[in-house]
C-alpha cells in the first residue's frame, strides 16, 4: 500500500507552492516507515491518510455539516488497513451517502495536510481529494451519526464562515484543469 500512496502522490499536479511543498512533505513521511493508517481514534498515530470525494455536479458540490469537526466540508474518510485511498473512498461514498462512486478522475487531484478542529483536535490528516460525478436531483441517504446535514452548494456561495480551510484552493484546482482540459468537471 505504501508504495502505491507515494505513486499516487507523485501523480499529483501541484496547484501551488503549498500543495508542492505538503506533497514533498508527505512523500517524506511515507519513506519514513512511519505508520499510514489510524489505529485508534482519534489520533494514534497522530498524523494518517484521509480521502475525501467531492461530489461535482456542474457548478455545483455537495458537501457535508460533520458533527465532530464543525465544518463543511466534503465526505470521505480514514483509509483502514489494507485499502488503498481509491477503496476508501469506493467504501465511504456508500456507507456516508447510500450510492456508489462514480469517479470523474481516477486518481486524487489534491493533497491537503491540516491539524484537525472541532471535537477531535490535535492531530493531522493527510487528505488525499478524489472528484466524483455527483447528481443534485439524486437522494442520498446520509449518516446521521457524522453529519447534522448534507447540502449542494453553488460553487459562488460557499458557507465561507464555516467550511474546510482548503476548499477554495481546492474549487480553484478545479477550475484550473477544466481550463487545461486535464477533466472534464463541467457539464
Amino acid at each position: 500500500m505504501r508504495i502505491k500512496v507515494r505513486a499516487e502522490l507523485q501523480s499529483i499536479e501541484p496547484l501551488d507552492a503549498i500543495e508542492e511543498q505538503q506533497i514533498r512533505s508527505s512523500i517524506d513521511w511515507i519513506d519514513s516507515g512511519a505508520e499510514l493508517i489510524r489505529r485508534r481514534k482519534p489520533a494514534t498515530p497522530p498524523r494518517h491518510l484521509v480521502s475525501y470525494f467531492a461530489l461535482i455536479d456542474g457548478d455545483w458540490i455537495l458537501l457535508v455539516d460533520h458533527i465532530n469537526a464543525k465544518l463543511w466540508l466534503p465526505p470521505g474518510g480514514h483509509v483502514e488497513a489494507g485499502e488503498t485511498p481509491r477503496q476508501t473512498v469506493e467504501r465511504e461514498v456508500h456507507e456516508e451517502l447510500g450510492i456508489p462512486a462514480d469517479f470523474l478522475v481516477p486518481y486524487p487531484i489534491f493533497l491537503t495536510v491540516t491539524e484537525t478542529v472541532g471535537l477531535t483536535a490535535g492531530h493531522v490528516d493527510v487528505s488525499l481529494w478524489f472528484v466524483l460525478k455527483g447528481c443534485r436531483g439524486q437522494p442520498l441517504d446520509f449518516d446521521h451519526s457524522e453529519f447534522h446535514e448534507v447540502r449542494w452548494f453553488h460553487r459562488d456561495a460557499l458557507p465561507l464562515d464555516r467550511m474546510e480551510p482548503n476548499l477554495l484552493r481546492f474549487m480553484g484546482k478545479l477550475d484550473k484543469s477544466y481550463r487545461a482540459g486535464q477533466a472534464s468537471l463541467r457539464r
